[in-house]
C-alpha cells in the first residue's frame, strides 16, 4: 500500500506516450529548477503550492491545472509544511505534436509551445481527474484508457490553440550548437574548457549567455539531461547501478541523491511503479 507521502507512478507499456505520477501528501515535496523532455499537465488535488515557471511564480491550489512545455525550466514546492497533493501526467512530446497535427491546430508536423501556464476552469481540472482515474484503475480496458487521454488531450488542445508562447529569445546558433553537443555527449565526461573552446566564448561568457537562452548554467543543463537520461534507463528496466553508469554518473550514490533532489522520488519508487499494467 503507497504511503500519502510517496510518489505512486503509473506507467503501461502499451501506452508508452503517457506516465502519470500521483502524490498525496507532498508537504515535503520540493523539487530543485529542471525540466522534462515531455510535454506535462499537473493537477492540485489538495492543499496549496508554488510554482516557478520560466521567470515567473504562481500560487496554485486545488482545482487548478498547470502546464509545461518540454524544455522550459520549472520547480514546484509546499508553502510552509501546508499539505498538498498533486497529479502529473507526462506526454511524449512527438506523440502530442501529431494528436495536434492531425487535428488541424499545428500546420505542420513540428512541435510548438503553448503560452498557458495555468488553468483555474472547472470542467478542465474534473475532466483531467477522470482521465487520471480512468488511468490508475486496474479494472479499465486498455481502449477505455486510450479513449479517456486522447478525448481528453485532443479538446484541451482545442481550447488551448490559437495561444502560441511568448517565444524565448533565439539562440545564437554557437549555443544551440552547444546545448545539442551536451544532448548527446551527456553520459560522458565533459570540461568546461572543451566547451569554450568548442564555442569561441569565455568561461564567463559561455555561462552567462547559456543561462541566459536556456534557464541553465551548461553544468546544470548537462545534470538535467543525465537525470532525464536515468529515467529512460529506469523505465526499461534497468537495475539502478548501472542505469547510474549509463547515464554518466560517477557512482549510485550520486545518481540517488540527485534523482532525488530533481525528480522528489528514489530511483527505485520510479523503477517500479506502485500501479503497471
Amino acid at each position: 500500500m503507497t504511503l500519502p507521502d510517496k510518489p505512486l507512478f503509473w506507467r503501461d507499456t502499451r501506452m508508452p506516450h503517457v506516465e502519470l505520477r500521483k502524490v498525496e501528501d507532498g508537504r515535503k515535496v520540493c523539487y530543485a529548477p529542471h525540466s522534462h523532455a515531455q510535454w506535462s499537465l499537473g493537477a492540485i488535488t489538495a492543499g496549496e503550492s508554488t510554482f516557478r515557471y520560466r521567470n515567473e511564480r504562481h500560487h496554485v491550489s486545488a482545482g487548478t491545472l498547470v502546464t509545461m512545455n518540454p524544455g522550459w525550466l520549472h520547480a514546484c514546492s509546499a508553502l510552509e509544511d501546508r499539505p498538498w497533493g498533486y497529479l502529473m501526467l507526462y506526454v511524449d512530446t512527438e506523440w502530442l505534436t501529431a494528436l495536434r497535427c492531425q487535428a488541424g491546430l499545428l500546420e505542420a508536423p513540428y512541435w510548438q509551445d503553448i503560452a498557458t501556464a495555468v488553468i483555474e476552469e472547472e470542467k478542465w481540472y474534473q475532466g483531467y481527474c477522470r482521465m487520471a482515474a480512468c488511468l490508475l484503475d486496474p479494472t479499465r480496458s486498455l481502449l477505455d484508457k486510450q479513449t479517456e487521454v486522447v478525448e481528453y488531450l485532443s479538446a484541451l488542445m482545442h481550447e488551448l490553440a490559437g495561444q502560441p508562447a511568448r517565444p524565448l529569445a533565439r539562440a545564437p546558433a554557437t549555443l544551440t550548437a552547444l546545448a545539442a553537443y551536451l544532448d548527446e555527449h551527456a553520459s560522458e565526461e565533459i570540461s568546461l574548457d572543451e566547451l569554450c573552446e568548442r564555442s569561441g566564448y569565455s568561461a564567463g561568457h559561455l555561462i552567462r549567455a547559456f543561462k541566459r537562452h536556456f534557464g541553465f548554467t551548461p553544468h546544470a543543463y548537462l545534470v538535467n539531461r543525465r537525470v532525464q537520461l536515468g529515467q529512460h534507463e529506469l523505465k526499461n528496466g534497468t537495475p539502478i547501478a548501472e542505469a547510474a553508469l549509463n547515464a554518466g554518473f560517477a557512482d549510485q550514490p550520486h545518481f540517488q541523491r540527485t534523482f532525488k533532489r530533481m525528480v522528489a522520488a528514489t530511483p527505485q519508487q520510479y523503477r517500479q511503479p506502485s500501479l503497471e499494467q
